[in-house]
């Protein structure tokens, strides 16, 4: 006699919100609002048009989204409503949340510093919530989002899947939140630039959503402007800019350039690399050395290098050489994504930091505070650990551009000339090594190439870096900024 093995079958995914009630005292008005967190299964088939539609769960995605309640506690389906993301690849959501945007902000002095672990939060009266609801997504892989049925995360580890994905949530959410008639708007940083032009024409094309704003932090659109490959000469010349503003803000540069306004150093350093430094790049080993010698004068002028070193380095210093060559001889490294964070190695020698000042600055808070808030006020359980930041940008797809360096500005043009009402901001923090405000300047001046359309982009430059947000100054100036964009004059 056999038995059969009875077979398990596993329940079906469905979506997982947890709603909880807040209010936050901006001004002399309270403002409510309900706070929605939780998963929502992604799910899709390819048939045979190639569509990926259907009814296969694939994913689940967490977001954490804000919706401002009127006086009969509704949601005013009308309002405003900006979507959020951050980069990496790799990145959580969580920081421009708890940094920039959301009602409640991580803790940080002046300049940037977050105090001991594990840090603490406090309300953020300069909140975008005052005119826009928002919707923070993690993509596959971070905070809570996960790959269902045992599928691989590395599925969505590639440009045009991580668009599918992230366009299907916002395509969902529109839907079942009844946001279709909102204005709408998208802000990413970093990476999450590449994703935002990328999504303004994905979704075009797949589910005709035209957005009302894009909100770029930190540009990274074109690969081209900021990898130091063999034979590309093109970062060297976007980077110097900023090595200018990082060696003025610690003192490094000639007397003459140290005497100026930072912004006035950063000036002179933007027409030497467009001028001067172009060209010489350009002849490569046609220098002859006192050419050559004269040459890295020049350059060690503008980033308070030693000329001997920009000579060793062939006229080519790349951002980690700098990083740890500017303050080598005081026993310091100077950050990539804040060059104005200052760390120590284990010894002064070798080419690069052993980590990124900046970033060891924030982590900790971030993550210790972002956990805490879910659990306790989000009220949302989950047993896994809400991954803050993976390294997947090591191994990050780009198939659309195989054989060419990723470029997502031409999205980004060809949804400002189909949608004419489509409006964009640009941050660029002048101590950022990671995206420099030259590249940005670059990539927008070549990539959209109609005058009358650099009408509907507005550029703001911040004093610190690739997070400009921390610093006090900076995250003043830019929110007020962000709240006359969405549709105000910056005022509660």
């Amino acid at each position: 006699m056999t038995t059969e093995t009875p077979t398990i079958t596993k329940p079906e995914p469905t979506n997982r919100t947890v709603h909880t009630l807040h209010s936050i005292k901006i001004g002399d008005t309270r403002l409510n609002y309900r706070l929605t967190v939780g998963t929502v299964v992604l799910r899709e088939e390819a048939d045979k048009d190639g569509l990926r539609e259907g009814n296969k769960a694939r994913a689940e995605l967490f977001f954490m989204a804000y919706s401002v309640l009127d006086e009969a506690a509704s949601v005013d389906t009308k309002r405003p409503i900006t979507f959020s993301f951050n980069g990496g690849p790799g990145s959580s959501s969580v920081w421009m949340h708890l940094g920039l945007l959301g009602p409640k902000r991580v803790v940080t002095d002046e300049f940037g510093n977050t105090p001991a672990p594990p840090g603490a939060l406090t309300d953020n009266p300069l909140t975008l919530l005052t005119h826009s609801d928002l919707v923070f997504i993690d993509p596959i892989g971070t905070g809570f989002s996960r790959m269902l049925n045992g599928e691989k995360t590395k599925e969505y580890h590639d440009y045009q899947r991580d668009l599918d994905s992230v366009g299907e949530f916002i395509r969902g959410h529109l839907s079942s939140e009844h946001r279709w008639a909102s204005p709408k708007f998208i802000i990413g940083e970093s990476y999450g630039t590449t994703r935002a032009a990328g999504l303004a024409g994905f979704l075009q094309d797949r589910y005709q959503i035209d957005f009302n704003g894009l909100m770029l932090i930190s540009c990274a659109m074109d690969f081209s402007t900021l990898r130091f490959d063999a034979g590309n000469d093109l970062p060297y010349v976007l980077f110097l800019p900023t090595y200018t503003a990082t060696a003025w803000f610690h003192k490094q540069l000639p007397e003459e350039l140290q005497a100026m306004p930072q912004a006035d150093a950063v000036k002179a350093a933007e027409v030497f690399a467009q001028g001067d430094y172009l060209q010489l790049l350009f002849q490569g080993s046609g220098l002859d050395e006192p050419a050559k010698a004269a040459a890295a004068a020049k350059i060690a002028h503008f980033t308070g290098l030693s000329a001997y070193f920009v000579l060793k380095a062939n006229l080519r210093v790349n951002i980690y050489r700098f990083t740890k060559e500017l303050l080598r001889h005081k026993g310091l490294t100077v950050g990539r994504l804040d060059a104005r964070f200052t760390a120590e190695d284990r010894d002064d020698l070798g080419d690069m930091p052993e980590f990124d000042a900046a970033h060891a600055n924030l982590q900790a808070s971030y993550a210790a505070q972002i956990n805490h808030y879910l659990r306790h006020t989000a009220q949302f359980s989950h047993d896994g650990p809400y991954e803050v930041m993976q390294k997947f940008y090591l191994n990050w797809g780009y198939k659309s551009f195989e054989g060419k360096y990723p470029n997502a500005a031409e999205a980004l043009r060809q949804a400002m000339h189909r949608n004419t009402s489509l409006r964009v901001y640009v941050a660029s923090g002048y101590t950022d090594l990671a995206t420099p405000h030259f590249a940005s300047s670059y990539v927008l001046n070549h990539a959209i190439t109609r005058p009358e359309h650099h009408t509907r982009i507005q550029v703001s430059y911040f004093e610190a870096g690739h997070m400009m947000y921390v610093q006090q100054g900076d995250f003043e100036k830019m929110a007020l900024e962000l709240r006359e964009f969405v549709g105000g004059d910056g005022s509660p």
